[in-house]
């Protein structure tokens, strides 16, 4: 085992010597010791070095950004820590559906006036006889006549 002439930030941060199969070298550059430290801080290095040990090569960069990522937040916020950051995203999301939800009501009861104001209302074609829901109610044309919906009636407004 030869030694790495440049030791990686981890190594630098706990004072030892680079080996050159070191685990956190390729993933905490010298020029980078405040990345190693954020984790060191909170997973400590002997936990980080066995969990980079189980993974495969092609998962460690992955989760080694994960690390740092999760202890980034750690340390800005000791008790919520990630959690809030997915709780906040969570809150965008609902508020996004829920802004969705009102605007297609808007556009379901604005679509029937509009389509008032255009020539005529177009019939309503079933193609499969199986779907055919007008077979209960004989002598009725199935007619998309949409227009008794108004703003008044809608709850989303």
């Amino acid at each position: 085992m030869t030694m790495n002439p440049r030791r990686c930030a981890a190594c630098k941060y706990l004072r030892r010597k680079c080996p050159s199969d070191c685990i956190f070298s390729p993933y905490f550059p010298s020029n980078n010791p405040q990345r190693f430290a954020s984790v060191h801080r909170i997973y400590g290095a002997s936990n980080v070095a066995k969990l980079l040990q189980q993974l495969p090569v092609d998962h460690r960069a992955e989760a080694v950004e994960s690390l740092y990522f999760e202890a980034q937040c750690r340390i800005e916020d000791p008790v919520y820590g990630c959690v809030r950051l997915i709780f906040l995203l969570q809150q965008q999301i609902h508020n996004a559906e829920s802004q969705l939800a009102k605007t297609r009501a808007q556009i379901a009861v604005l679509k029937p006036e509009n389509a008032n104001h255009n020539s005529q209302v177009q019939p309503f074609e079933i193609t499969d006889q199986s779907d055919n829901f007008n077979s209960f109610l004989p002598g009725q044309d199935c007619v998309a006549d949409l227009g008794h919906f108004n703003q008044t009636s809608s709850g989303f407004l």
